[in-house]
């Protein structure tokens, strides 16, 4: 069993520092780590983006697009005026591009976000982690394709590949299957629940009140 602070992004001692200051769980680095080299042989220069992200940090990127410090995007990545949404609208909107504080995947240390750093690099191009950088003619288009054709060998695969009305297709996001579906597994709403009320997190009653629907259509991924 995983505790359930690791599980809500609030204990990192299971965690290692796998390169770069971003941590996984061990087992999750060393899959990584070969999947890495395997990728080097193909030409792609895999590397990390962003990691684990605890609890408090998950919170400030959500008080950040609450509050309207950050823009909120719309699925095709428009930024949106929220002052026309209800606070159950603006939450969902939220919720399309960062996860709820307490049921990220990246609090869990198996889930990563990945580009390939030499093409990016190559192109001269600011890296912004959007779509459109992995399809076409993008610099991690090659990488995109490779992903599709390996990952699944070396345990990983990628939740949000295909947008389904809940979170929004995100390419770069890989989870390793084998305790990510463990973590799955125990899922508690309750016990998110109970971090939320103990948070300070901005539209605590909109979530609260919505918390199976949002539970369903965005934690789990199921959509609408």
């Amino acid at each position: 069993m995983i505790p359930k602070s690791h599980i809500v992004g609030q204990d990192e001692t299971l965690l290692v520092e796998c390169q770069q200051g971003f941590k996984l769980l061990p087992k999750v680095c060393d899959a990584f780590q070969k999947m890495q080299r395997a990728a080097i042989k193909d030409g792609i220069d895999l590397q990390i983006v962003s990691s684990y992200r605890g609890f408090e940090r998950q919170l400030l990127i959500w008080q950040n697009k609450w509050s309207g410090k950050t823009p909120v995007l719309d699925i095709n990545e428009t930024p949106l005026d929220i002052s026309t949404l209800t606070d159950f609208d603006k939450a969902c909107k939220i919720l399309t591009w960062s996860a709820l504080p307490g049921a990220s995947r990246h609090h869990w240390g198996t889930d990563l976000d990945v580009y390939d750093k030499h093409a990016v690099e190559q192109s001269e191009h600011k890296f912004q982690l959007v779509c459109s950088e992995y399809e076409a003619e993008g610099p991690c288009a090659k990488l995109n394709i490779w992903l599709s054709e390996h990952a699944h060998e070396f345990g990983f695969t990628r939740p949000y590949h295909q947008y389904k009305g809940g979170i929004a297709a995100e390419p770069w996001h890989l989870s390793y299957s084998p305790i990510a579906e463990q973590i799955v597994a125990q899922l508690d709403l309750q016990t998110l629940q109970e971090t939320i009320i103990n948070s300070d997190i901005y539209g605590a009653e909109a979530v609260l009140t919505n918390l199976q629907t949002i539970f369903n259509r965005f934690v789990l991924n199921k959509g609408l």
